[in-house]
């Protein structure tokens, strides 16, 4: 009788854990989203005013995020160095591959990113910034709206549906 308490406790756990999982996973994509934003601020001003080479773009975009954005950034001012600025679609593909669990939209997002950047002249750079900067804002309001309620949902459901497996095999 213990291990079918103990047993119908572990699946209650594991359920309100992957609850709690895919609240933090969605909190996570917001952070990143909000990141990226001001990331892609940064450079499309450095752009602007100072028409800045993109392998230092990247460097001042990656000062302005964090973690894997950061990274991100860094990677890619790297494999631009001494290259021609029209791999840039290419070496953000290469880095985004090797990048696991990353969200879909900032994943997307970064895509469009490469694709835009040193492809065209600076108005349209500036331009190609500007519309991923208005995908990253969409994004972002469609993540916000009742994002409490869905991350309390997330988590509820998780506990109720551990509760239901439990009560089945106990």
């Amino acid at each position: 009788m213990t291990l079918q308490w103990i047993g119908a406790a572990m699946v209650i756990g594991g359920c309100g854990g992957f609850g709690l999982t895919l609240a933090a996973g969605e909190k996570r994509e917001i952070q990143m989203l909000r990141q990226l934003m001001a990331v892609l601020e940064e450079m499309e001003w450095e752009l602007q005013y100072r028409l800045t080479p993109l392998s230092g773009l990247c460097r001042i975009g990656a000062k302005a995020a964090k973690g894997r954005l950061q990274r991100i950034f860094l990677d890619l001012a790297k494999q631009l160095d001494g290259r021609d600025q029209a791999y840039v679609s290419g070496c953000m593909n290469g880095l985004l591959v090797q990048q696991k669990n990353l969200p879909r939209s900032v994943r997307r997002l970064l895509t469009g990113l490469g694709n835009s950047l040193g492809r065209l002249d600076l108005t349209g750079q500036v331009q190609g910034l500007q519309a991923v900067k208005a995908g990253c804002a969409r994004e972002l309001e469609r993540l916000e709206r009742n994002r409490d309620t869905r991350l309390r949902s997330y988590q509820t459901l998780g506990l109720c549906a551990g509760a239901a497996l439990a009560i089945l095999l106990v």
